[in-house]
């Protein structure tokens, strides 16, 4: 009797210091991960991550435009002629691209984006054209409008695609384009507020899960959205309801992250800012320099589906990874 009290003793012991290491272990990672969470203010800017720098015999020069497309990021090296592609950590994969106007060279490499089977389109400025490479970068074909009398890509400069659809800005004529993977038009923007206030040289566009686009109106110095069918919501400049001076000089390249916040390059000033839902600016970071946060005339920016950002930082030849 005396043994089984012992046992039994000994027992809730061995369960005591069990339960108690356990509770000790469970409220220590907790501890931990709260503390994680301090470090990095969700509701704040993104944190930096790394620098991406060509190392191949070219190095990158004037990186245009970013995308994260597969699991590698391709760059458009604007003056190289060509595209380069890195690995998730920055490590330099392989180039593609030559100066020319045939298939597949470039002359200005500007907009990329790629689709969900891993091919990568190219907006070439000057050749006017979009050109469509295998994960590889090996040459498909050229982006074809299925109405063939009446053209509307000339100038093509940012792009991306979301819902199997193709955005694109075009300079010249002052227009967003959006069209079906395989050509067909879809919709066309030309004005902001009403039918005199036209773009001027509308650069980059991004879409955000509620299917609004954005459109950053570079030369009228402002950032314009719209739903999904095309109508005029908001202007976003940095002033209340987007009616006052604006914080912007030249903007850029625009993404909108899981949050719902819209980033802005704001190319001469070396910044980069960002809205709320209702276009109202909860945060900025950068500044001009060459250090790891600092930017000299950043240009393109994209956001993956893990919320990191990647931002072409064009004449400090580099592009700049956050998290």
């Amino acid at each position: 009797m005396k043994k089984k009290t012992v046992y039994i003793w000994m027992g809730t012991i061995v369960t005591l210091t069990i339960a108690a290491f356990t509770a000790i272990y469970f409220f220590g990672l907790q501890s931990k991960v709260e503390k994680a969470r301090n470090i990095v203010d969700r509701d704040g800017p993104p944190v930096f991550s790394q620098m991406i720098n060509g190392d191949f015999e070219k190095s990158l020069d004037k990186p245009m435009d970013v995308a994260k497309i597969g699991e590698f990021i391709y760059v458009t090296d604007t003056n190289n002629k060509q595209v380069q592609v890195f690995d998730g950590s920055g490590s330099p994969i392989f180039q593609f691209g030559k100066e020319g106007s045939g298939n597949g060279e470039f002359k200005f490499p500007y907009g990329i984006t790629g689709d969900k089977k891993g091919n990568v389109y190219v907006a070439d400025l000057y050749n006017g054209v979009i050109s469509i490479h295998d994960e590889k970068g090996k040459f498909i074909r050229n982006f074809e409008e299925q109405d063939k009398n009446a053209k509307s890509i000339n100038t093509p400069a940012g792009i991306r695609i979301f819902d199997e659809k193709l955005y694109v800005t075009d300079i010249k004529s002052n227009k967003l384009l959006v069209f079906s993977l395989d050509g067909k038009k879809l919709l066309e923007i030309a004005k902001g507020v009403d039918d005199k206030d036209v773009f001027n040289a509308p650069n980059a566009v991004t879409v955000d899960n509620s299917d609004n686009i954005y459109i950053s109106d570079s030369g009228n110095q402002r950032i314009l959205q719209y739903d999904k069918t095309g109508k005029y919501v908001r202007t976003i400049n940095g002033s209340k309801d987007g009616k006052g001076s604006s914080v912007f000089v030249n903007p850029r390249g625009i993404g909108v992250d899981s949050r719902g916040i819209l980033y802005v390059v704001n190319n001469l000033t070396h910044y980069v800012y960002a809205f709320d839902q209702d276009g109202k600016e909860v945060f900025q970071f950068g500044g001009m320099g060459d250090g790891n946060e600092q930017f000299y005339l950043p240009n393109g920016l994209y956001v993956d589906d893990k919320d990191q950002v990647y931002i072409t930082d064009t004449l400090n030849q580099r592009i700049a990874v956050y998290y």
